[in-house]
């Protein structure tokens, strides 16, 4: 073996357990996200929708998907990663209950957004997360429609969380200003 196939090898190497790692972190920050509960009216929040739609942002629809496909692994497998967990049951039991369909959309929007997002300014990137918040919002109440009356879901689904959701993918949007001013900063030293 050559020096220069041994250095491909490493490097190869080394973007792999990065990406590993990216994904890991990512699904401990998305788990942390989900727990965490900020007062808010009607209903407490989570960070859950800032975290995924901001990996998209940030880290673009691969990775933030897989990051998400860590994320629902974790849960499948009985870890009590999602914000109702464990008091609400865990596992793939967990995933097919009420909330299993904003779980699906959370998978879509992350490549979605990411993929609208790429290579835009403030305002695209707020409008990738909106059309992400759609889609979770649209898987989301197609699955609760197994749970709840028609008349009912928006009142359950999607009103409560709708001002919360937005304030999230503002506060994304802007930081993702200030990541994108540091950034050119940096690639001009």
């Amino acid at each position: 073996m050559s020096f220069s196939a041994s250095k491909q090898d490493a490097s190869k190497s080394i973007a792999l357990s990065r990406t590993f790692l990216t994904v890991i972190t990512g699904v401990a920050l998305m788990t942390l996200a989900a727990k965490v509960q900020i007062p808010f009216w009607p209903v407490p929040m989570t960070l859950h929708s800032m975290a995924a739609l901001g990996f998209a942002v940030v880290l673009g629809p691969r990775m933030a998907t897989a990051i998400f496909v860590g994320y629902l692994a974790a849960g499948a497998a009985g870890l009590p990663v999602f914000s109702g967990t464990p008091e609400r049951g865990i596992g793939i039991a967990y995933m097919m209950g009420p909330t299993g369909g904003y779980l699906a959309g959370y998978l879509v929007a992350c490549g979605l957004t990411g993929w609208l997002a790429a290579g835009k300014g403030v305002i695209g990137r707020f409008g990738a997360m909106l059309a992400g918040l759609g889609v979770v919002y649209a898987l989301g109440i197609a699955w609760l429609a197994l749970y709840v009356p028609a008349d009912k879901l928006l009142a359950a689904g999607v009103l409560p969380f709708l001002m919360g959701d937005l304030v999230k993918i503002g506060i994304v949007a802007l930081g993702s200003l200030m990541l994108s001013k540091h950034e050119r900063v940096d690639s001009n030293t």
